[in-house]
């Protein structure tokens, strides 16, 4: 199967030589990390990605959110490509399984195609008891998508996982990251696992900052009992935090010792609205 790109020419540009200058301009943004990395390449032809095993990602259009996400991009890239990315994304259409996972084909962008890891794929539902395959939830689903030009722009040379969660809760996130962690020792995988989230939505920059200090700790801190708590006691409208509670315990089960919050900004730091924002941020754990 050939996943088509939904978003291409909304959150992105569909010209590709246009979605490269739009990607170069999110790295030299002022609130980017000001340089394009270059992909670190092992001599030996083996993975190289041995230091970061998760990061924390937006997911909103790259004129909003691209210059925050361009900082987790930047340390994987220099860090260097595992061998599969396991992009972790919130259900934002409704439809699919509780847990959608994506079992074969490409995913096609206009920086090209990349390969599902159907190995994986099929390992990972051997290993839990909560996630299905599914299409539905991935074909209008944005919070993926988004995440793999960046990669493109540095090399086709990976796969990908594209996992869809719409049960969000301390359970579901045990299950997928015992799956992950299970399958990934039992193939032998280079991995990374992106959970895609977006933080605070449609408040004032004050309270948006106030409610996302709560999750910047727990996401420091890889507590995971702590970002479910908050978001609940205070109603904090995260939408991906189902995949980075899952996200932090498949780094600690790899071997993850700390978080490291790499940059926090807001919509309004870009638009200038600072009545109702979005709260983004790019963090890794390693």
């Amino acid at each position: 199967m050939i996943r088509k790109p939904a978003v291409a020419g909304l959150f992105y540009d569909k010209d590709p030589s246009e979605l490269k200058k739009t990607i170069e301009w999110c790295f030299n943004h002022k609130l980017g990390p000001g340089k394009i990395p270059k992909l670190r390449i092992p001599s030996n032809g083996n993975s190289n990605n041995d230091s970061i095993y998760g990061a924390v990602v937006p997911h909103a259009g790259y004129s909003y959110s691209g210059p925050i996400a361009a900082h987790a991009y930047c340390e994987i890239v220099e860090n260097g490509f595992p061998e599969t990315f396991i992009i972790l994304c919130p259900n934002h259409t409704g439809l699919g399984t509780g847990i959608s996972i994506f079992k074969e084909g490409i995913w096609n962008t206009p920086l090209g195609n990349v390969e599902i890891d159907e190995e994986f794929a099929e390992e990972m539902i051997i290993n839990s008891d909560l996630i299905d395959f599914d299409t539905s939830a991935h074909i209008r689903e944005h919070s993926c998508e988004v995440h793999l030009p960046f990669l493109q722009y540095f090399s086709n040379d990976f796969k990908i996982v594209p996992i869809v969660i719409w049960m969000q809760d301390m359970e579901s996130g045990s299950d997928i990251a015992k799956s992950i962690t299970e399958t990934a020792k039992k193939l032998g995988r280079s991995i990374l696992v992106i959970a895609s989230t977006d933080l605070t939505h449609y408040e004032s920059k004050q309270i948006a900052e106030k409610k996302d200090k709560l999750i910047l700790d727990a996401i420091s801190n890889m507590d995971e009992y702590s970002l479910l708590k908050a978001v609940e006691d205070f109603r904090i409208s995260m939408c991906g935090y189902g995949p980075t509670i899952a996200a932090i315990k498949v780094s600690r089960s790899l071997g993850a010792k700390k978080g490291k919050i790499l940059k926090y900004a807001t919509s309004g730091d870009i638009s200038g609205d600072l009545s109702s924002v979005v709260g983004y941020c790019s963090a890794i754990f390693e």
